[in-house]
């Protein structure tokens, strides 16, 4: 259904607004995308909003339109709004011309076919958004089959992941569990799991990567525990030639990611 909203008081805008904490995430069963690039992204890899925002007044452009025809087909809600109710969606001053809201589209270990990929990203306890959206984009770039999630992560659904995932958060499976059922589930059948630690001499370029690898990254400040990287088939580090003594987590996923992908493409 096409409609508009003229009133800051509506219900539903508030509903919405509510979606950027979490809490009300998790109850709805929902979560705000922003950005015509984002929502493309979205849309080619068969994902519609339910609602659709977009702005009074703005310039016409044919995703958009295209947009809007899919959600409306659908049966989803095409909603305009001004300017300035935009911002108050989107939380920023300079708002995109249209926000979509999403259902939830989080999976099971059980729903994953680890053979579907050569690689898998794990984190661990990791708690910044932009990291965690990164590390969604780098297993875009890298043809990972997902993003499984250890512990208490933080939500790959809020509005800064889904942000900084550039429009991987609607291309990657997403799996949220507990350390004993992944593994578990890991040595259930085949896999190599991989963790990143300052803890070992092994060079990451000289280990020997095998499909399907899990790519296993930690917390920002301390890392893996003690018996997590126990539990890996290899522990790796990168060389630091400067002061730092190591590299940030996103950072850090992305130069393994792509040595695992490297050694499978030179066989």
């Amino acid at each position: 259904m096409r409609r508009e909203i003229t009133g800051f008081s509506n219900p539903l805008l508030k509903q919405v607004r509510a979606l950027r904490e979490k809490k009300h995430r998790k109850r709805a069963g929902l979560f705000l995308a922003e950005g015509l690039r984002i929502m493309t992204e979205a849309r080619e890899a068969g994902f519609l909003p339910e609602m659709l925002f977009v702005t009074l007044g703005r310039d016409d452009h044919d995703l958009i339109s295209a947009l809007e025809n899919d959600v409306l087909t659908a049966g989803g809600d095409v909603i305009s709004v001004s300017a300035e109710i935009m911002s108050k969606l989107s939380g920023k001053d300079n708002a995109q011309a249209i926000v979509g809201i999403y259902r939830d589209h989080g999976v099971q270990l059980t729903d994953i076919d680890r053979t579907s990929a050569p690689i898998w990203l794990v984190a661990q306890a990791m708690r910044d958004p932009g990291n965690l959206g990164t590390m969604l984009r780098t297993g875009d770039a890298v043809g990972a089959g997902g993003l499984i999630l250890i512990d208490d992560c933080t939500d790959p659904f809020s509005v800064e992941a889904v942000r900084a995932s550039m429009g991987a958060v609607f291309t990657q499976a997403i799996v949220q569990c507990r350390w004993d059922e992944f593994t578990a589930w890991l040595r259930s059948g085949d896999g190599q799991l991989v963790g990143t630690s300052l803890q070992t001499d092994t060079d990451y370029q000289d280990c020997r990567y095998t499909a399907p690898c899990f790519i296993l990254t930690g917390n920002e400040a301390q890392g893996l525990p003690e018996a997590y990287e126990a539990e890996c088939d290899a522990l790796v580090k990168m060389p630091m030639y400067g002061k730092a003594d190591s590299l940030n987590a996103a950072i850090a996923t992305a130069v393994m990611a792509y040595e695992v992908r490297g050694q499978m493409r030179r066989g």
